[in-house]
């Protein structure tokens, strides 16, 4: 089999070779940081209990993808080949970060 550059497609790797390389690594960064943002906003406790259900279901929902596209790229789900839905859950994830942001600045604007 032909390396990665020389073919012109490039393979990702399965199995715990996940854990070895940059950008996969940053899955584990993801998923521990999302487990204590997901902790910290549980704890806290906040006068408008709306703008916590929000940030919540955010962190929760970027918890859970994250682990499960973890979990998809170990068992080799992906079959070695780039896919888009690591580009698309990143984009998803940035909208719903932003979309909090803003409303955030809108409520600490307001007060």
């Amino acid at each position: 089999m032909a390396p990665a550059a020389a073919s012109g497609g490039s393979t990702l790797p399965s199995g715990f070779a996940v854990f070895t390389t940059f950008p996969d690594l940053l899955f584990i960064f993801e998923f521990v940081f999302g487990g204590l943002v997901w902790i910290l906003i549980a704890s806290s406790l906040v006068p408008i209990p709306l703008v916590q259900g929000w940030v919540m279901f955010v962190s929760v929902f970027c918890f859970v993808a994250t682990t499960a596209l973890l979990v998809l790229y170990i068992i080799g789900a992906h079959g070695g080949e780039t896919s888009w839905v690591t580009l698309v859950f990143s984009y998803v994830v940035t909208l719903l970060y932003v979309v909090h942001a803003v409303f955030s600045l809108i409520r600490w604007k307001s007060s």
